[in-house]
């Protein structure tokens, strides 16, 4: 890990604090492909199920959803770039080891069980395009993945994840085959019908639960103090404040941009599946193959195979997202040199928690791994683990020892923990409609 030292040449600090507004391509960073990994394939059998079930009536909530992840995926990127130092080892830092753990625990235990479904989603994707032995293509994604990265370089490889987020626009192009009524569109989403009905409260749950995920916050994060340790004369903002304007409004603007392409492709998923499988009577959605493969008949092979693509293109983008956040935790709980930036034989642990955490991902699908349960668990785990994780890191967001002059504004502070508040809620509607 990097030592916190300041550098005594400043010139490259006052170089840093001078430089021109970044461009497009310098502003979508982190936040653009942690932004993109939301839609997952879990996400997008969510989206379906929510769209086949009710219509375009739950729209409303990928609006609802939009400045509450742009506030704590912001303020998890600050941390980062503020402390040179990711969510966990600033927990590491300030808090006791057995909630370190505790939370690093449940953050594994759902980004496997999440890896399998995802592996076995895109899996299933590239089956029904192909055909061929699903076991077999699970293996070959989880080493392909693995190997990329692994021994593909930090720069290389973020640029292919970020080449990947195109692969999203899948779902756009779906609005261009299928019909849309577009007026009742904006009415069904901007003045929603509201029910307090068991399946409706489950919907939302299930949307809050995709679109608010603990993996993303530590991927964020850390991937600032990566981006800190590969851009000469970057330093921690505690130790060059000078860098902090600049710094800090790339950020908000990756960061919305990132959340704003999330939530937009996630309501274009709603919004395919509502105008075909809806519109059809096709409300038993459980899964993303099933849903590509129940647009076949309504929307034609072109849809389908569009709709099979982007699952297999979003796994391939979120399952390394997800075995690295996972990864950063533990090493950065365990002391270990961690980075994509760092050589395999130099960060071995690093490389080998990635393996570890796909592997086993791909070893559940070897079991009869039920799609359907992993995907509700993924969520419950997920759920839980979300709104404890947001406390933490509001706490740490406001505190000056670790923080400096960088403690969260008033607004970020209100966003946040209304944030926290919203996922504490849908924890405990999740609860309360799985004991009805």
């Amino acid at each position: 890990m990097k030592t916190l030292e300041p550098r005594a040449d400043v010139s490259r600090n006052a170089a840093l604090k001078r430089r021109p507004a970044p461009k497009l391509r310098e502003i979508m960073g982190p936040g653009l492909i942690t932004g993109a990994s939301d839609d997952d394939p879990s996400g997008i059998a969510t989206y379906s199920q929510v769209g086949a079930q009710f219509g375009y009536g739950l729209g409303w909530t990928l609006l609802f959803t939009y400045p509450l992840m742009c506030a704590i995926q912001q303020i998890s990127a600050d941390i980062g770039r503020v402390t040179c130092c990711g969510i966990a080892g600033n927990i590491r830092r300030h808090y006791s080891a057995a909630l370190l753990y505790g939370i690093v625990g449940v953050l594994l235990i759902a980004n496997v069980i999440n890896i399998a479904a995802d592996l076995g989603a895109i899996a299933a994707a590239l089956g029904l395009l192909i055909g061929g032995p699903m076991l077999l293509y699970v293996v070959a994604f989880a080493l392909a993945i693995v190997l990329l990265e692994t021994f593909v370089s930090y720069k290389r490889y973020v640029s292919v994840l970020k080449w990947l987020t195109l692969s999203l626009f899948a779902y756009v192009a779906t609005l261009f085959v299928v019909r849309i009524p577009w007026a009742h569109v904006a009415r069904e989403v901007l003045l929603p019908h509201l029910s307090l009905s068991k399946g409706y409260l489950v919907a939302i749950v299930a949307v809050f639960g995709t679109t608010i995920s603990p993996y993303l916050f530590f991927w964020q994060s850390q991937e600032e103090v990566e981006d800190v340790l590969e851009r000469p004369g970057a330093e921690a903002l505690t130790l060059a404040p000078d860098q902090a304007p600049p710094e800090l409004e790339r950020i908000r603007l990756d960061t919305y941009i990132g959340m704003a392409f999330s939530n937009v492709i996630a309501l274009c998923i709603v919004i395919t599946a509502a105008a075909t499988l809806n519109a059809h009577g096709r409300t038993d959605i459980a899964t993303s193959s099933q849903a590509a493969e129940a647009l076949r008949p309504i929307a034609g092979q072109f849809a389908f195979a569009i709709f099979s693509l982007g699952i297999i293109g979003t796994g391939l983008l979120t399952i390394p997202v997800l075995a690295g956040s996972a990864a950063y935790a533990l090493g950065e709980a365990s002391l270990w040199p961690v980075g994509l930036a760092r050589r395999p034989l130099r960060a071995k642990a690093f490389y080998a928690a990635i393996a570890v955490a796909t592997g086993i991902g791909a070893l559940l699908n070897f079991v009869h791994l039920d799609p359907i349960k992993a995907l509700f668990w993924s969520a419950v785990v997920n759920g839980v683990a979300a709104a404890p994780i947001m406390l933490v890191i509001m706490l740490i967001g406001s505190r000056k020892d670790c923080m400096g002059e960088f403690v969260l504004s008033r607004p970020l502070l209100v966003l946040g923990w209304l944030a926290t508040a919203a996922m504490a809620a849908a924890a405990i509607g999740m609860f309360a409609t799985m004991g009805s």
